[in-house]
């Protein structure tokens, strides 16, 4: 029996440590035990911001990771432990309702994982994280009440003390299942817990404003570069008086819950792409001969503060080199392309026209709309003026001009009368899927003729010259795959004859400005739109040179040349243009070996060429560091501005795993001291049992 019993042992042992042994040969390294322990899910993040008031956005609550177990919203009454909230979309505003009005209940909630994919039904009446009037402290006008923006919630402009992700398709799946499975498996010693890394810099320092996290340098400054350009280029070498400026404006920023899901297709990207359609079908014009000067500006940061268009403005007062060759006094009219994508109505394609006060000039340029649209006969497009019942223009940059100059003359043409028509804006849903090309091609071609007919003399205007003025519809399609989609995104054909982009998937937030702000800064601190756009603009306002074979930089010594295209080759080549910005001279592994400080030190060897910073202007940088500026009386819009700052982080993460529960692990522990216990006794017993056999013996 003994002998039966020690085989049976031996021969248990034997196939528990080939077990073991099959199981570890399974795993070649470390990373590969990781791999079978943890899933990785993909997902864009809610970070911190700050202004000079507090904080908005999300953080982890303390210095380290959180995790805990998968519970879908729709499933919990109460929490009864800190749990990973999995929501759908059009259940996020009311439980974030929720969280702000019941402590215990927030409490408990360890962080919210937002399912991807856009709500069905009827129920569902849109998704704007946004103001009901977005911007109003900027508004040029009293009533800061009215709702521009009725599908807005106003949830991106709060503070959330725990992580909240938005997930990808393929997660939203494994979440899902991972909550199902704790659901089936209450009684069970596991469940799946979600572990969020978010750890803001901030919230570890205790800097909770701007003022402070700049101070100690655990955040930086939201912001990047604006572009313009004009046509034909200005020369600021010449005694020539100098003439009007008809200003035609856009924005490349928008702006989301989502950190990098912000595409803004409609807002404002739409209006971005009619502008540069509209650049490119006025650049095929043979022999263009304007009476007046047109220029071209691209802002970012107007999600934020109008940061584009005020630092701007303030580099117009200061007759910075940024601006040389630009006299705000000269500006006759601005004419602003806003959201222009979902202007498409039974077949119409119909935009209103929002004007300033400044009857004459404002009806100058509406007369000139309306003669774009009549020669635009066979594409059913019509514009009429917004209502007069709105308390004056929508959130747009041309109330910067009018809070600088109450009389400045312009208008912005928009797809909606009253309200905004985009139920998705400043979310991660306006996307390509929200707007419509034509519509898009409809603006680009009504702006382009307008821009002609105010530029011109109107005696030099007649039909055969706008029906010239021809728009490319596939050039709009592929700006729409371009600047709207990853695929083929920034990596399309049109971006990399100008740049080698750092990203395939656009988006389209401002992100933080680094570094000091100067005519030539750093190519690795400048977003891959600034860069496509400035080259971009560069050669279709260029006039022809004799170095126009000629590569870069070192033979763009002639007045007012410019180099482009320099990324994508190393060599690039040699134009006349005003677009102002950084040129990028070097291909981008030449930029990566010769690093920031020698960049700084070579610059001044390269062509003469500025852009646009686009950050506060209650903003400096001095001694390697943002310094907050007083009020100052001559800056009309700086005590409104809220100093936009984001904090500095690490690596954000986020992963699923199974754990077991506290009460398994005592539950074996218990068992185990007993198991000790019950085997020092049986020890003891043995042996006084052995030692009274041998006695006996």
């Amino acid at each position: 029996m003994d002998t039966r019993l020690l085989f049976l042992i031996s021969c248990f042992i034997a196939r528990l440590s080939f077990s073991l042994s099959g199981e570890l040969n399974s795993f070649e390294s470390v990373p590969d035990l990781e791999k079978s322990m943890y899933t990785i899910v993909d997902g864009y993040p809610c970070v911190r911001l700050l202004n000079l008031s507090g904080e908005i956005g999300c953080s982890n609550p303390g210095h380290g990771k959180v995790a805990a177990p998968v519970v879908k919203f729709k499933n919990v009454n109460q929490l009864v432990e800190p749990s990973a909230i999995l929501v759908s979309l059009d259940e996020l505003d009311s439980l974030l309702a929720r969280v702000s009005k019941d402590t215990n209940f927030a409490s408990l909630v360890a962080g919210i994982l937002v399912e991807s994919g856009t709500p069905g039904g009827n129920n569902f009446k849109g998704f704007s994280p946004e103001l009901k009037f977005p911007e109003a402290e900027f508004a040029p006008y009293q009533n800061k009440n009215f709702e521009w923006n009725p599908s807005g919630s106003g949830i991106m402009w709060k503070a959330y003390n725990f992580p909240v992700f938005l997930l990808s398709e393929n997660s939203t799946l494994a979440l899902l299942e991972a909550a199902t499975k704790n659901e089936k498996s209450k009684k069970s010693y596991t469940s799946d817990v979600a572990e969020f890394g978010l750890v803001m810099q901030t919230t570890k320092s205790g800097t909770h404003d701007s003022e402070s996290c700049l101070r100690e340098e655990t955040c930086l400054p939201l912001g990047g570069y604006s572009v313009w350009s004009a046509l034909p280029p200005i020369n600021t070498s010449t005694s020539q008086k100098s003439k009007p400026i008809i200003l035609a404006v856009t924005s490349m920023d928008s702006a989301s819950f989502f950190r990098d899901k912000s595409l803004g297709a409609d807002s404002p990207i739409s209006g971005l792409i009619a502008l540069l359609a509209a650049v490119d079908a006025l650049s095929h014009l043979n022999g263009l001969h304007l009476s007046k000067q047109l220029v071209f500006v691209v802002f970012t940061g107007e999600a934020w503060g109008f940061l584009g268009s005020r630092r701007f403005l303030l580099e117009l007062d200061q007759h910075s080199d940024a601006v040389s060759g630009l006299d705000f006094t000269l500006i006759e009219t601005v004419l602003e392309i806003g959201s222009v994508g979902k202007s498409f109505d039974q077949g119409v394609k119909k935009f209103f026209v929002h004007t300033t006060e400044a009857a004459s000039i404002s009806n100058q340029t509406l007369d000139a709309l309306k003669r774009a649209q009549d020669s635009l006969k066979t594409e059913n497009v019509k514009i009429s003026v917004a209502s007069k019942s709105n308390p004056g223009i929508p959130p747009s940059s041309l109330m910067m001009f009018l809070r600088k100059n109450p009389d400045s003359s312009g208008i912005v043409l928009e797809d909606f009368d009253t309200a905004f028509t985009n139920k998705f804006y400043h979310s991660h849903l306006d996307n390509l899927s929200n707007i419509n090309a034509s519509a898009i091609a409809a603006a680009s071609s009504l702006v382009a003729r307008s821009l002609y007919i105010l530029a011109s003399e109107k005696n030099e205007i007649n039909d055969s010259v706008l029906t010239a003025i021809s728009v490319n519809s596939s050039f709009i399609d592929e700006l729409l795959g371009c600047l709207l989609d990853c695929e083929p995104g920034l990596s399309c054909d049109l971006v990399n004859q100008y740049i080698s982009p750092s990203a395939a998937c656009p988006s389209h937030y401002v992100g933080v400005i680094q570094g000091e702000p100067s005519s030539s800064p750093y190519p690795g601190y400048v977003g891959d739109v600034s860069r496509f756009l400035w080259n971009f603009l560069a050669d279709k306002t260029s006039v022809p040179t004799e170095n126009r074979s000629a590569t870069c930089p070192k033979h763009c010594s002639g007045t007012g040349e410019l180099c482009i295209r320099g990324e994508t080759d190393g060599k690039g080549v040699c134009v006349i243009s005003s677009t102002r910005h950084i040129i990028h001279l070097l291909h981008s592994s030449s930029i990566r070996r010769i690093g920031k400080d020698s960049w700084a030190l070579n610059r001044k060897k390269m062509h003469s060429i500025r852009y646009v910073p686009a950050y506060s202007t209650r903003l400096k940088f001095e001694s390697d560091m943002w310094k907050l500026l007083p009020t100052n009386s001559s800056d009309i819009m700086g005590a409104a501005d809220p100093v936009w700052t984001e904090s500095n982080w690490d690596t954000i993460t986020l992963r699923v795993y199974s754990v077991q529960h506290a009460s398994y692990d005592r539950l074996i522990l218990l068992l185990g001291i007993s198991v000790t216990v019950a085997a020092y006794i049986a020890i003891v017993i043995t042996r006084s049992v052995i030692r009274k056999a041998l006695k006996r013996d």
